[in-house]
């Protein structure tokens, strides 16, 4: 099992420095100081291998967020736990975010081909739901929020700032991957999050 679990790390660090394309299994197979043969032993082919990949990255996110234990919490400090534990993640896991923009270039072909990934998502979106309903009763949350959409700009309001924080920084002459500017930005995304589901007066 250690030399799967150090093909399917080598794999993720090659998929996410070089995309899909670029990935060879040659430099795969040397990372994890393996020959090639093991390579396709345990995992068949470059696509399965990949798509491997994806799904290990995804259990990774998911295991994470469900030892926050969510359903234990008060509904406001719940949704902020999850909203700063995904930026949290975001910035140290930056792989996750290659792995994304990868898979979106292709368009999702290997997602949608797994039935692993899709399934992870119920959980975590019914325990939204769950929570939502709950702040609702408790008169701290407004009726109404999609649970998908809530965790979509969750998702966004992160991901779409350290992916680009080069050419912003650049833009706004203004470094926004210091470790300060990077708290801030965490700050920023909760207060928003939390903002949208306070009950309209």
């Amino acid at each position: 099992m250690r030399t799967k679990a150090a093909i399917l790390a080598a794999a993720t660090a090659i998929f996410a420095e070089k995309g899909f394309g670029g990935a060879r299994v040659d430099d795969i197979a040397a990372r994890a100081s393996i020959n090639k043969r093991m390579l396709y032993h345990y995992f068949g082919d470059k696509e399965a291998l990949y798509k491997a990949v994806l799904e290990s990255t995804y259990v990774g996110i998911r295991s994470a967020e469900a030892e926050l234990k969510l359903a234990d919490r008060d509904p406001e400090e719940a949704m902020r736990q999850l909203t700063s534990f995904t930026w949290d993640y975001f910035i140290e896991h930056p792989e996750f975010l290659s792995l994304l923009n990868t898979e979106n270039l292709m368009r999702g072909k290997y997602v949608r081909a797994s039935r692993r990934i899709i399934a992870l998502h119920s959980p975590m979106i019914a325990l939204i739901r769950d929570t939502l309903q709950e702040g609702v009763k408790a008169g701290k949350f407004r009726p109404g929020i999609d649970p998908v959409e809530l965790y979509i700009s969750i998702a966004a309001l992160g991901f779409f700032y350290l992916s680009n924080r080069w050419t912003l920084s650049a833009i706004f002459r203004r470094n926004l991957a210091t470790p300060a500017e990077l708290t801030r930005r965490g700050a920023h995304i909760v207060d928003v999050v939390m903002g949208y589901l306070r009950p309209v007066d």
